[in-house]
């Protein structure tokens, strides 16, 4: 099995929770190490790891993948390095402040024969997989409408200064945005055009943090919505058809498990509590059926096995870069719908 030599941008959060316990449980990746600019953390929990003082270095070293998980307005000036010293990457969303960005990443990953890719992890939640399964089987009929939720209540400013300090990556609609923009793209595919209300209601915040983003297909509508004030929360996921519908809350447990430092495996992990299950309302073979669904295993390693069969077979990559520009064409067209107070066609 070839073995790919993997570093990160920064030990933070996403490294420590999200990435290096997967890259470190997949037999194809090996981590070198990370770049850390004041903590050194990397070597508390794996010893042997490098902390590299500077990006030039870990790019001087014998790495081939390298995971851009630094704040978002960062992601086009480090990937852009990265590529250019002929690694390949991994970007955690969202992908770029601009579509123009995005677009010249992809390219220069195209010229040069490499693998980039957008960190889009929830694609391979649990509730997520459960409603896509949902659709893939027809049990709803032709689409309505459908209603995609990631709601949280938390009135108070996050400690991080770079998501509450304004610059061109911070607020909700590039944070908690590109996880419900791409998940709707994955599902139904580029709209016809989009109509949005971005707001902050938060007192001292200067970033956003409520959207709604209405998306326009030819026969159905998709709302998107994301804010820090919803105490009860909605069901994350709505979906009405012409037969039934399917509601499902939000429930896959993989985050809050990597947090608590459990490690992945590939039987038991991000497997939901049964009381999270779905509900399916809809007409079977002329049967009015009302029942719960029983929730599908999430889990973000099958991202990360992607990654390397893109890199080690030359196979597509999990989540493309063209991926990773829709997404920032919704984002620019919900920014500019919002500003105008009009529909923006795609």
């Amino acid at each position: 099995m070839q073995t790919i030599k993997t570093a990160l941008l920064s030990y933070g959060m996403s490294g420590k929770i999200f990435h290096a316990p997967f890259l470190d449980f997949h037999p194809g990746f090996e981590i070198l190490g990370a770049w850390e600019r004041t903590k050194k953390l990397i070597q508390v929990d794996f010893p042997h790891f490098k902390s590299y003082p500077t990006l030039e270095e870990l790019l001087a070293d014998d790495v081939n993948l390298v995971v851009v998980n630094t704040p978002v307005e960062t992601h086009y000036e480090y990937t852009k390095k990265v590529l250019l010293a002929g690694k390949n990457a991994i970007v955690e969303k969202a992908f770029t402040t601009t579509v123009a960005q995005a677009k010249e990443l992809a390219t220069i990953a195209s010229e040069k024969g490499l693998k980039l890719t957008v960190f889009q992890n929830r694609r391979w939640d649990s509730d997520f997989k459960t409603v896509q399964a949902i659709l893939v089987q027809d049990l709803l009929g032709e689409m309505v409408e459908a209603e995609f939720h990631f709601d949280r209540y938390n009135p108070n400013l996050s400690p991080k200064l770079h998501k509450e300090t304004s610059n061109a990556g911070a607020g909700i609609l590039k944070d908690l945005g590109p996880h419900i923009i791409d998940q709707a793209l994955f599902l139904f595919g580029m709209p016809k055009s989009v109509f949005a209300d971005i707001r902050i209601t938060r007192d001292h915040s200067v970033v956003d943090d409520y959207f709604d983003i209405l998306l326009y297909y030819s026969d159905f509508r998709v709302r998107l919505k994301a804010g820090f004030f919803v105490r009860e929360a909605n069901p994350a996921y709505l979906i009405h058809g012409k037969k039934g519908s399917f509601l499902k809350p939000r429930g896959d447990v993989q985050e809050d498990e990597l947090k608590l430092g459990k490690k992945p495996n590939l039987d038991n992990w991000g497997i939901e509590s049964i009381e999270h299950q779905g509900l399916l309302h809809t007409e079977i073979n002329g049967e009015i059926v009302k029942k719960l669904i029983p929730t599908l295993q999430g889990n973000y390693y099958d991202f990360f096995d992607g990654v390397y069969n893109s890199i080690s077979n030359n196979s597509v990559e999990p989540v493309t870069a063209l991926d990773g520009i829709r997404v920032m064409q919704i984002i620019e067209a919900s920014i500019q719908s919002s500003n105008h107070k009009r529909a923006i066609v795609l």
